[in-house]
């Protein structure tokens, strides 16, 4: 590994790496090949669950590490295993949905575990939870009786970053608010918990330092992981929060932009 290459790479996937169709590209997966090849660690970043991971860690050729649920989840992509969750308190649970309840009564709720998710009856399944194996619905006692990986709260009608200001208000000191798509949907980690927070322990452990991370990301939530990391690239289609925040920019997950500053860092 040359002296100029990052020690560690940090991508997020849907919307950086993970084009729209849902796929990532040849040319991607040979460029996330180069870092580890070259003696760097990969380290995938993701609101996504573990359940959601099966197909990234295949098309990876099962290849680094991932930190799922916005940091809660620590998770093997080589093994496909969970090696470590922080997660929110049951108590912390009732009181958020409580307050949150109380800002917008129209909000519906479910809970992500590590390995399954429950819900609400009248929450909104998206389009991969609506098929996935694991969820079922309950009532609010079931949904609030353990602790949860991460919290979702959505509303059909909101605008997210308008309803992500108003419930970082309401319960910002209870949990860690963020959002990542364009629906009013909520993403909630335990108090401190963020993609940044996870990579940094990560990195910690194995005595390397933010400078020598470089980031890759496209929405809110990759905020914390983007302003910690020394260098840090917005793809083109990123969210303008993270297009003002970034250190430098690279072409749209479509056009594969992340694949292409790692074939420039690890040639």
């Amino acid at each position: 590994m040359s002296k100029s290459s990052p020690r560690v790479i940090a991508t997020d996937l849907d919307g950086t790496i993970v084009r729209s169709d849902g796929t990532i590209s040849a040319r991607t997966v040979a460029a996330l090949a180069r870092v580890e090849r070259a003696g760097a660690m990969l380290v995938m970043v993701t609101g996504r669950p573990p359940r959601w991971m099966t197909d990234i860690a295949a098309a990876a050729d099962h290849r680094g590490v991932a930190i799922c649920a916005n940091g809660a989840v620590l998770y093997d992509l080589h093994t496909e295993t969970v090696l470590q969750v922080n997660e929110i308190p049951p108590d912390v649970l009732v009181e958020t949905i409580g307050r949150l309840r109380g800002i917008a009564p129209e909000l519906r709720f479910a809970v992500e575990y590590p390995t399954e998710f429950v819900f609400e009856a009248s929450y909104h399944l998206g389009r991969w939870d609506a098929t996935a194996l694991g969820g079922r619905p309950v009532d609010e006692a079931e949904l609030v009786a353990r602790g949860g990986a991460k919290l979702l709260a959505f509303h059909p009608d909101a605008d997210p970053d308008t309803l992500s200001e108003k419930a970082v208000q309401a319960v910002g000191d209870l949990v860690t608010v963020t959002h990542s798509s364009g629906r009013g949907l909520l993403e909630m980690s335990a108090l401190g918990v963020t993609k940044a927070s996870a990579l940094a322990a990560l990195c910690t452990g194995k005595g390397i330092a933010s400078d020598d991370v470089t980031a890759f990301g496209d929405m809110p939530n990759d905020l914390p992981m983007l302003t910690w990391a020394g260098t840090s690239y917005g793809v083109a289609n990123a969210h303008p929060l993270v297009l003002a925040a970034v250190t430098h920019k690279t072409s749209r997950n479509d056009d594969d932009g992340v694949a292409e500053v790692l074939e420039r860092l690890y040639p």
